[in-house]
């Protein structure tokens, strides 16, 4: 998972922004619009605010946005303020190359971001409580696989603890719970987290498989 935030979490100076209401955000900049699943056609009718800049130039992470949309099961949501994407959360099925691509059931958390100058919002709150409140999410295993050589400590002012601990409460706060694994591309490294959401509908059997997949070098 990418991710490039500040710490969202912290109390800020200033005007605080206002709980949405039907996806309308009120911040003192004025109204961000919180917005998804949205087509590829709907995104490149936008622009793409500079700032979102922390993993490819704005131009090309717009293309990327685009190409997820059209991915099966592959979601994009966005924060819009006017006609500027100032930030987005995806979802889309796991690489082929890893392990939770075996499962039908998950989904991953990917990519998300948002601009600078509009950290002080709590955007990525609540733009994660904004698509957690559709039914897709019901229908799958959500992961979110945070790795710390994507976080944005330069700008965070935060160390990777501190880093790592401001994540896991965000995400917690969709649902999204801590779980172990020797999966080695989380193991590598101690500040690395593997969390998880099982949704309302994901059958016995299939929680079953997944624990499976968790810890597939046990008793080696």
């Amino acid at each position: 998972m990418s991710i490039a935030l500040n710490s969202e979490t912290n109390s800020q100076k200033g005007f605080p922004p206002i709980r949405p209401e039907n996806g309308v955000l009120t911040t003192s900049r004025g109204l961000l619009h919180l917005e998804g699943p949205c087509t590829a056609d709907y995104i490149s009718r936008l622009t793409m605010d500079e700032g979102l800049r922390s993993f490819r130039p704005p131009a090309r992470q717009q293309e990327a946005l685009m190409l997820i949309s059209n991915l099966p099961e592959g979601k994009v949501f966005i924060a819009r303020f006017q006609d500027s994407i100032i930030g987005y959360v995806t979802f889309h099925y796991p690489d082929d190359y890893s392990r939770w691509s075996k499962h039908p059931y998950v989904l991953e958390l990917g990519a998300v971001e948002v601009s600078p100058e509009w950290r002080k919002d709590k955007v990525a709150h609540f733009l994660l409580t904004e698509a957690f409140m559709h039914d897709f999410v019901e229908n799958h295993i959500i992961i979110t696989i945070e790795f710390c050589w994507h976080w944005d400590l330069k700008n965070s002012g935060l160390g990777m603890i501190e880093y790592q601990r401001m994540l896991t409460r965000l995400f917690s706060s969709v649902g999204l719970k801590k779980r172990a694994t020797d999966d080695p591309d989380i193991t590598e490294h101690p500040a690395n987290v593997m969390m998880v959401r099982f949704g309302k509908n994901i059958p016995k059997e299939a929680i079953l498989k997944f624990e499976e997949l968790t810890f597939l070098n046990r008793g080696r």
